[in-house]
């Protein structure tokens, strides 16, 4: 039944209609719980209380799977628009992106002029810039394009995700790079050949790309809110004596806040991934597919309404 809800609300994320309408009725139903407003100001209110309380921040302006250039374009605007409200409150927040944002879909010319915008203007206000990963199909375009990058920024990092079988030889293919990765459990529906489809052989992966990447001696931020995989990493790093300076943990606004506080107060960054912005619409699809928990809080929500 589990597994039956998450393909339904994976299949509703991509569907266009719907985001439409998400977009013309606004933050409803639950989904404020997840983002933190539709625009930058409301969003630099979030980031601030959740600074106050001892938690790092990356926030992400929503949108994904743009097809113009001048979308492309206003996406790489909304984005300068965050790097400079970071800088100029002084918040302790990094940016997230998706690539096919900035014009992945459209041309290389166009991502990158984009990409070098956005990584100039963070790099002169002392912003450190994630590229998420995105779906199966787009995922060496993405790493093609982040070693491109990397070679000519230092405040650039990437995403891989463990339910992918070729992430253990993507983190080798990366460690010249020296990369700083967001690891991740991945969120996107794919095939059985191309990803772990059992939750066991993911979370053994996941583990696993933990372990290889500190010990490659590189950052890594580890994306969870399963407490197995928390622990793993707490012992793991105390086994191999890896400084709290080489990692992190990462959730999600809105998903498990009393455990982030927790972790922050237990000496190790903690940093919440902050989106906001009008396109919440498959994001929020995403996060009500991974756990069942999330749907019965927003038809709570409805029904309060």
């Amino acid at each position: 039944m589990e597994q039956l809800m998450r393909d339904f609300f994976l299949f509703l994320s991509k569907n266009k209609t719907l985001t439409k309408l998400a977009k013309q009725y606004g933050l409803r139903f639950g989904a404020s719980r997840f983002v933190a407003g539709e625009t930058i100001d409301e969003a630099v209110r979030v980031i601030r209380q959740l600074n106050e309380k001892g938690l790092a921040v990356t926030v992400d302006y929503l949108g994904e799977f743009v097809d113009n250039e001048r979308e492309a374009n206003e996406m790489a605007r909304h984005c300068l628009e965050a790097i400079e409200a970071i800088s100029r409150e002084k918040l302790n927040s990094q940016l997230s992106l998706k690539m096919t944002s900035m014009g992945l879909d459209i041309s290389d010319d166009l991502v990158m002029r984009n990409m070098h915008r956005i990584l100039e203007a963070a790099k002169q206000r002392g912003v450190f810039v994630t590229i998420d990963m995105e779906d199966y199909s787009r995922c060496q375009k993405t790493l093609d394009i982040f070693k491109r990058l990397k070679t000519e920024y230092d405040n650039v990092g990437t995403v891989l995700q463990a339910y992918l079988y070729r992430t253990e030889k993507d983190i080798d293919d990366l460690k010249p790079y020296r990369p700083n990765l967001r690891l991740v459990k991945g969120a996107y529906k794919e095939s059985p050949e191309v990803a772990f489809p059992d939750k066991k052989d993911v979370d053994e992966n996941f583990k696993k790309i933990i372990k290889q990447h500190l010990l490659n001696g590189n950052y890594t931020a580890v994306a969870t809110h399963d407490d197995a995989i928390i622990e793993y990493t707490k012992q793991l790093v105390k086994e191999y004596n890896i400084p709290n300076s080489q990692f992190e943990f990462q959730m999600l606004y809105g998903i498990r806040p009393e455990r982030q506080i927790e972790l922050a107060r237990e000496g190790y960054t903690m940093r919440v991934y902050v989106p906001y912005g009008t396109d919440w619409y498959g994001y929020f699809m995403r996060r009500l597919a991974e756990r069942p928990a999330n749907v019965a809080f927003v038809l709570k929500g409805m029904i309060r309404k």
